[in-house]
Order: C-alpha cells, then sequence, then structure tokens
C-alpha cells in the first residue's frame, strides 16, 4: 500500500512505474479483476468504539469514531492517505486515551466507511472536510493529531480556522525535505504533469485492475513492512487488505498515486504561517524525509519535534508509551 510519505521525485518514480504497469497489463488480469476479485470484502469496524455517519457540505457522508466520555479537550484523530488507508491507522492512540477524554478518529473523505465516490479528491477538500467535522461535530478547540500527509490537510484547516483548533500533532508529516527547489514544485509545470498522471491512473478500462495490483496482500505487506521497524502490525496488514476491497475504494488512492493530493510548498505556504502549538513526532522513514526540520523548528518557538526511536513511520504501533509521554507532555505545557 504505498504510502504518501515519499517526496515528489518518489512520485515521478511510481507515476513512471504506473504508467508501464498499466501498459504492461495482461487481457487476463483484467478480466481476473472484473470478475473474479472480490470488490464488496466483509469488513468490521477499524477501532472497537461508538460509530456515526454526518453529512458536510459537500454533501459527502463521512463516517467517525468516538466514545462518550466527556472530559478534557476533545481529541481528534486523522488517518494517512494510502492505497488502504483507514482509521484503524490511529487505532493504538484511541485505545491509550479512550478511557480517559472525549476522542474522535474521521475516516477521511474516499477512506474506511466515509463516501468513496468518483468524486474530485484535493487537498482543498481534505481540509474543509477536517474543518466541518471540528465545526459541527466537535464544536470546541481541539487537540488533532495527523498522520503523515494528513498532517498538510490538518494543518491548512488550522491556518484556515484557528480557533477550531487547541493544538497540532503531526506523525511523520510530509513537507520537511531540504531541497525546496525541487522543479515538480513549480505550479504550471507539476499540475500538468499531474493531471496527466491522474489521466492515465484512473482511465476506466484499467484503472480498478491496476488498483488491485497494489492492494493484493503481497504489495500490501511490503508497503508495510517499510513503515515497521520491527515486524508488521497483522491487523492492521488485514484490515488494510479488506477496506481496500469495497466499493469505490480505488478513486482517492488513484488521486494519491498522482500526486495531486500534496500542498506544493507546503512548509512555506502553511506550516511557516500557524501559529498554534505544534509537535511533530518522527523518526526514521522510508517514504518521507524530515532534513528540514530542525532548521524549521528552531526558527518557530511554537513547533517542537520528538524523535521516537527505533520507528519507521508509525512509532504509535511500535513505542506508544513513548508517544503517550511526549504528547501529554505537549498537551500539560498548553496554557
Amino acid at each position: 500500500m504505498p504510502q504518501e510519505r515519499g517526496g515528489m521525485s518518489a512520485f515521478a518514480t511510481i507515476a513512471a512505474a504506473a504508467v508501464s504497469a498499466v501498459a504492461g497489463l495482461a487481457g487476463g488480469w483484467l478480466a481476473y479483476s472484473k470478475f473474479v476479485v472480490n470488490h464488496s470484502m466483509h469488513v468490521g469496524p477499524a477501532i472497537i468504539a461508538l460509530r456515526k455517519d454526518f453529512r458536510c457540505k459537500s454533501k459527502a457522508v463521512l463516517s467517525y469514531y468516538f466514545n462518550e466520555i466527556d472530559e478534557g479537550p476533545p481529541l481528534v484523530l486523522l488517518h494517512s492517505i494510502n492505497a488502504a488507508a483507514s482509521s484503524y491507522e490511529m487505532r493504538p492512540i484511541f485505545k491509550h486515551y479512550g478511557d480517559r477524554r472525549r476522542i474522535y478518529a474521521l475516516d477521511l473523505p474516499g477512506f474506511g466507511f466515509s463516501d468513496r465516490g468518483d468524486h474530485s479528491y484535493s487537498p482543498a477538500l481534505y481540509a474543509e472536510s477536517i474543518l466541518a467535522f471540528l465545526r459541527n461535530k466537535v464544536k470546541e478547540p481541539a487537540d488533532v493529531v495527523a498522520l503523515s500527509l494528513s498532517s498538510e490537510f490538518a494543518a491548512s484547516a488550522a491556518l484556515k480556522e484557528p480557533d477550531a483548533f487547541r493544538s497540532l500533532t503531526l506523525i511523520s508529516p510530509t513537507g520537511f525535505k531540504l531541497n525546496a527547489s525541487d522543479p515538480t514544485s513549480r505550479p504550471a509545470r507539476r499540475r500538468g504533469t499531474l493531471d496527466m498522471a491522474y489521466a492515465l491512473l484512473s482511465f476506466p478500462l484499467w484503472s480498478q485492475a491496476f488498483y488491485d495490483l497494489l492492494v493484493t496482500k503481497a504489495s500490501i505487506h511490503a508497503f508495510l513492512s517499510m513503515s515497521f521497524a520491527g515486524p508488521v502490525d497483522r491487523g492492521l496488514e488485514e484490515y488494510a487488505y479488506r477496506i481496500a476491497h469495497q466499493p469505490g475504494a480505488r478513486y482517492a488512492p488513484l488521486t494519491f498515486l498522482s500526486g495531486r493530493l500534496f500542498t506544493p510548498d507546503i512548509r512555506t505556504a502553511v506550516y511557516d504561517k500557524l501559529t498554534l502549538p505544534v509537535l511533530v513526532l518522527y523518526d526514521k522513514d522510508a517514504y518521507v524525509s524530515f532534513e528540514a526540520l530542525p532548521d524549521f523548528v528552531v526558527r518557530h518557538p511554537n513547533w517542537q519535534a520528538v524523535r521516537i526511536t527505533p520507528t519507521n513511520g508509525m512509532p504509535h504501533f511500535e513505542r506508544m508509551p513513548a508517544v503517550a509521554r511526549a504528547l501529554d507532555a505537549f498537551w500539560q505545557a498548553i496554557p
């Protein structure tokens, strides 16, 4: 399940590989995908908790998990964006805090039990969906924790409506590659390239078959293994496989694979302008570079970073006690 934690150079490689794979798809695989692969697998809840749906302004139905504890500031969890994403990715944090404070985990548009239709997925859609949830369901400033590419969406939402946030925690965030002058970030050139990539990936003849190649059990295991320093969490792996085999599951992931869900120059356009307390939890990551993070934190007093070692993109699965200590210290220091 290809993760978002790569820079644009990684997506150029992915796009090239995607085109090559699409061109080489045999008629047999197309038929196998259409007639044999189960695209309506049974799947249970990602988190053992209550779950509800709500309709946001865009008319999309969004799903979220929650508890019934009414203590402390609300905590909102946002999973990453990848080929098989869901709120299961935030399960360890939900489980740890689920009996201590009011908590929510949102399935973002195109994932989990939320609307998975053939829509136009974009950074703006995700940021607005997060704000709609905070406004209409949470209704007071929240501690928001976002994983990987969702860090960009949450940060954009916080920049637009800071009063909806008490704090923001970014786990293995995108946007801290040192070379900010990557020519692929130039808007005109980037947009044309990404539109072409998306048109190729989403072509109706092969889009489902191509996506099915990405979410085989072997593929999911291979990509997840790059996000864990130790063994892959078996529950996450199995859930990712099942949630990827649902009606409409391909639409948002194929948009992501095209690179269209990244915000150009996120560091200067958004991260630089945040004034609320921000915590970054990170270590090594096979998909993302944190080269620019240390200097960025030094220059921004409202930011801090804690390295959770040894981890590789999913610290809350492998070192939850250390993650909890960092979160608790961060939240307790907020006036």
